[in-house]
């Protein structure tokens, strides 16, 4: 599931730090064509002002209505959204998503020590895997709707030990769920999404429009380098993590198992090959490097056997070949790439009649 947390965390902080509840909006079910998938969240404060989506902005408005309601109130809604007739108008637009969506919105603030968000925050900046279960149905007047479960809580009785086991399950798969506890309630398990962890192996001038547009995705990113003159905060603000060191002592200074891709790009033969060599020895499904295609041939036969460790998994060159040679161009082929690769899609064209859109 792609993360939607780390866009909620702003308003959030916010928020939290002026002691104002808010409104949390899940996405519980969808049916048909829709703009995101089960798991998808939207944080609304009291004034209106929201952060993530649900729909491409066309439903986020009549939410902020019902979750004034939630705020006021305390208590947890369900509304469903049904979309499924194209010559249908929603509040005078029309949506065209030819799907449904069922909703859940419960209040997060003081009152609730703000959960299930102030685990998830945590969780987020430890890049923790974690879930939290959410009464979506209830036959028992002990588990009321919206009631959140956390990790390790007996949340009155209401968490029994089969919930318990499902509720790890779908922490550790990072998919929601559905658990059903016969004639009590119906348990939403929603899993934490973590972000991607990028490896940016050099901090040339390539570097920063990468780490900038990876932030915009909310992932994490680490940037190594050599010359310290090159890391730089100002230069990477968005960055985990800045590294001073070279590659025979990459392995000492950064735990590469914890990264889902990295990119060589340091401008400079031998680093690159060093980096590479390191590399070859890891399981990093994703490895590219910055480059020509001639240039790559080169290292790899510098490399020897290690060279045929990395073949299946090297991307050089790196990035989609989308045109335009400077560095922000560069760094949107890269990043186009790695999502691409991180969703399993071939990064090209969308077939003809297929939208661009995700269809659940």
């Amino acid at each position: 599931m792609e993360s939607s947390l780390g866009a909620l965390l702003p308003l959030l902080s916010r928020e939290r730090a002026a002691g104002r509840a808010t409104a949390l909006a899940v996405l519980l079910q969808t049916v048909g064509s829709t703009y995101q998938r089960p798991g998808a969240l939207l944080l609304i404060a009291s004034s209106g002002e929201y952060a993530g989506l649900l729909s491409g902005g066309c439903l986020e408005g009549d939410l902020a209505e019902h979750a004034r309601a939630v705020i006021e109130s305390g208590r947890a809604q369900r509304v469903t959204y049904e979309l499924r007739d194209p010559n249908d108008l929603v509040w005078g637009l029309g949506a065209g998503c030819e799907g449904a969506m069922h909703v859940l919105l419960l209040r997060v603030g003081p009152l609730e020590h703000w959960q299930p968000l102030a685990h998830f925050a945590e969780a987020f900046a430890a890049h923790t895997p974690t879930a939290a279960g959410l009464i979506a149905e209830s036959l028992d007047s002990t588990a009321a709707l919206g009631t959140v479960i956390l990790p390790g809580e007996t949340a009155s009785g209401i968490l029994t030990a089969a919930a318990r086991d499902a509720l790890e399950a779908s922490s550790r798969a990072g998919e929601p769920a559905w658990f059903d506890e016969p004639e009590r309630y119906r348990l939403f398990l929603l899993p934490l999404a973590l972000p991607p962890r990028v490896l940016l192996l050099g901090a040339g001038p390539d570097a920063p429009p990468v780490a900038r547009m990876a932030a915009e995705l909310h992932w994490k990113s680490t940037v190594v380098d050599h010359r310290s003159a090159l890391l730089l905060p100002e230069r990477f603000p968005a960055a985990e993590r800045l590294v001073h060191t070279h590659p025979e002592k990459l392995l000492d200074c950064v735990q590469i198992t914890g990264f889902d891709a990295a990119v060589v790009m340091t401008h400079q033969l031998q680093m690159d090959r060093e980096y590479l060599r390191v590399l070859a020895r890891s399981e990093l499904p994703y490895i590219g490097l910055l480059g020509p295609a001639a240039r790559a041939e080169r290292l790899l036969g510098d490399l020897g056997t290690d060279a045929d460790a990395l073949r299946g998994r090297l991307h050089a060159p790196v990035g989609l070949d989308l045109g335009g040679r400077s560095p922000a161009a560069i760094a949107l082929s890269i990043v186009a790439q790695i999502l691409a690769f991180l969703h399993g899609r071939p990064g090209g064209c969308a077939p003809a009649g297929q939208s661009r859109a995700p269809v659940r």
